[in-house]
């Protein structure tokens, strides 16, 4: 099905191009969110005639976005989520979790603006990209973390992870398996 984008979509075109998509992205995704309208005469027409309405109208949401960029880049943002001793976290961190922690720090943003490449399944802190417009992107710090202290001691830079370590030779635990081996046992035998 042949399309006129009336705004800038990624990785399909500019506004006003007429472009091929398959019917099911065209009918399903682009005509319901006001993207684009079906390529026939009376469409190219009415496109023309309100061609400049939408060049103010997108340019205005540009600066928008813009100014909320400025505010919302190198933002970070804690969300909390129960893990196991090696710092994976069950289940992961979704854009609709982000796009949550985003909303409660202040900020309006939908789900569908967090671009994840890969869903984050570890504590830590972990940069994300959010698309505010097609031509604006700004990038904020997630810090997945067990709890609030945690949270904090991972924005200052110490390892969760290792405090684990560190407790078990606090508590003597440390050589368990050198232990054994001097004794020549095995965790295994009785």
């Amino acid at each position: 099905m042949e399309v006129i984008l009336l705004e800038r979509v990624a990785k399909l075109g500019q506004m006003g191009q007429i472009v091929r998509v398959k019917d099911g992205y065209a009918r399903n995704y682009l005509l319901p969110a006001g993207k684009a309208l079906r390529a026939t005469e009376v469409n190219k027409a009415r496109f023309e005639t309100e061609r400049a309405q939408l060049e103010a109208r997108n340019l205005e949401t540009k600066n928008e976005a813009a100014a909320i960029a400025e505010k919302l880049n190198g933002q970070s943002f804690i969300i909390l989520r129960q893990a196991g001793e090696a710092g994976h976290i069950y289940g992961s961190v979704t854009p609709r979790d982000i796009a949550a922690a985003v909303t409660d720090g202040g900020f309006s943003i939908g789900r569908n603006q967090v671009t994840l490449k890969a869903p984050v399944k570890s504590l830590g802190l972990h940069e994300v990209p959010v698309r505010l417009h097609p031509e604006i992107e700004a990038s904020i710090t997630v810090n997945v973390a067990r709890s609030a202290e945690e949270a904090e001691r991972q924005a200052r830079g110490e390892a969760v992870t290792a405090a684990v370590e560190t407790t078990l030779a606090d508590l003597g635990l440390d050589n368990v398996g050198a232990a054994l081996e001097e004794s020549g046992g095995s965790l295994g035998e009785r």
